[in-house]
């Protein structure tokens, strides 16, 4: 996984983090959840990255 992917998953993650946060602080179920959703695309995203990697040492 290059560094890059790496730095926009983890961005996507705190932004994610910060939006859910957010949400709850408000009560604003919908930006709970998209805060939740996009937590759940980095990790997404992170995952199918190792499986790349992992590809590529063999």
């Amino acid at each position: 996984m290059g560094l890059d992917d790496k730095m926009e998953n983890a961005a996507e993650k705190i932004g994610g983090k910060a939006k859910e946060g957010a949400g709850k602080a408000t009560d604003d179920e919908r930006l709970e959840a998209e805060g939740k959703a996009d937590q759940s695309k980095a990790d997404i995203k992170q995952a199918g990255e190792k499986v790349k990697d992992a590809f590529k040492r063999d």
